[in-house]
């Protein structure tokens, strides 16, 4: 008779992660019988709709649900749960939602990630439901300085800015193609940037993150004059780096004083950014998601700054990347780590 009693525990499971009722399962939030001790959460926490890729509503006409970025190791998974090891070395078990989705180099089971791989998931309702698993992810951006053969594949030497010194990668020759049409100019001297996965203890291309710039690294096009003095708010193109500790909520920007920062190459940018100090407070808002977060200068972003593209994640931004951000940053403001950028707009928080 243990059939019908474990059925009742994962509808009952389902009810508290959704915030629904047994009875009703489309109804809106109500608390469940086994989320008692958060009635209060599931009353203030949005509605959230089951289809794939789907956002969060607004919670009570305040702006959007908050979302958390949880970092880790997986010890286990299922299909409904995920065990993670913290950085601070804690164990955590999330519930998975059932639209949720794993990439790994592309769209994987979660229940196929290996323990140990580790892990940055969206997550919902305080962090209780997890709505997007991405496994071992990496970036790749700098200035090429070599391009090589390994068999049918390409490695290449980058120079990844003075913070983060070379890194060797590897692009599969089944993504070549891919790559090479965003990357036309693959020769040293030019721009490079692409998301990837670790794997065998080094970086693995996957996916272009932008299309190449046309010009070589050390010759940005100037910003454009500035009319009216100086702007409160400036927009573009945020984007984010592997640059960071694993947890970390920091920002990297381009315009830092040399003296300042010990970086040869910081102040250069193709925007009219204003000079900010290291440690300053940046106020960056998503203007896709109209999410907010007011994160903190912790290193130059002298190779984001060589970047003058655009990002189109929902409008066509202008030109120009005014920030690199924290991989955790960047989820909590409603980014997607495989698109690479969200169009942005910056001020002192």
């Amino acid at each position: 008779m243990t059939y019908p009693t474990t059925v009742h525990r994962r509808r009952t499971l389902a009810a508290a992660a959704l915030g629904r009722t047994l009875s009703t399962p489309g109804a809106p939030d109500a608390p469940s019988a086994l989320d008692a001790s958060n009635a209060s959460d599931a009353r203030a926490a949005p509605g959230v709709r089951g289809d794939a890729g789907a956002s969060a509503d607004a919670v009570d006409g305040d702006g959007p649900e908050p979302l958390r970025a949880v970092t880790g190791q997986v010890l286990d998974t299922s299909p409904h749960l995920i065990i993670v090891e913290t950085p601070e070395g804690t164990e955590e078990r999330l519930v998975v939602a059932p639209w949720a989705t794993t990439w790994r180099g592309e769209n994987v089971a979660l229940t196929d990630l290996p323990p140990r791989t580790n892990v940055i998931m969206r997550t919902l309702h305080g962090g209780k439901v997890v709505d997007r698993v991405w496994a071992d992810i990496t970036r790749i951006t700098g200035t090429i300085l070599a391009v090589g053969k390994e068999g049918r594949d390409q490695l290449v030497e980058l120079d990844a800015g003075p913070h983060r010194g070379r890194r060797t990668i590897v692009i599969p020759y089944r993504v070549s193609g891919r790559l090479r049409v965003r990357h036309p100019m693959f020769e040293p001297g030019y721009l490079f940037d692409a998301i990837g996965i670790r794997e065998d203890g080094r970086a693995s291309a996957r996916l272009p993150a932008t299309s190449q710039p046309p010009y070589r690294a050390r010759a940005v096009p100037a910003p454009p004059p500035a009319y009216g003095g100086a702007q409160s708010r400036v927009a573009g193109t945020i984007t984010w780096s592997d640059g960071f500790d694993e947890d970390e909520h920091g920002a990297a920007y381009p315009m830092l004083e040399r003296s300042d920062v010990g970086c040869r190459d910081a102040e250069t940018s193709c925007v009219g950014l204003p000079y900010l100090a290291l440690g300053s407070m940046l106020h960056v808002e998503n203007t896709c998601t109209g999410r907010t977060q007011v994160i903190p200068i912790v290193t130059c972003g002298c190779v984001a700054g060589r970047f003058c593209d655009r990002c189109v994640e929902c409008d066509t931004s202008p030109r120009g990347r005014i920030a690199e951000v924290s991989p955790v940053s960047f989820v909590e403001l409603g980014g997607d780590l495989i698109k690479g950028c969200f169009n942005a707009r910056i001020g002192l928080g």
